[in-house]
């Protein structure tokens, strides 16, 4: 299965606690930190969620 690079590229200040909580999720906490995540359905929808916040890659 593929995997996924997310960046957190944008500032969580004055963001909705959603998104937050939803950054958190994805292992994400300081601007620019990189996680690699498998490519399935529940990542592609927290990914939805914030993707105005981060940046993804296929690995």
């Amino acid at each position: 299965m593929a995997q996924l690079q997310i960046t957190l590229v944008r500032s969580l200040i004055g963001r909705p606690e959603n998104q937050r909580q939803t950054v958190k999720t994805l292992g994400l906490g300081k601007l620019h930190t990189t996680v690699v995540r498998e490519d399935n359905v529940a990542t592609r929808g927290l990914i939805n969620t914030v993707s105005h916040l981060i940046e993804v890659k296929e690995v």
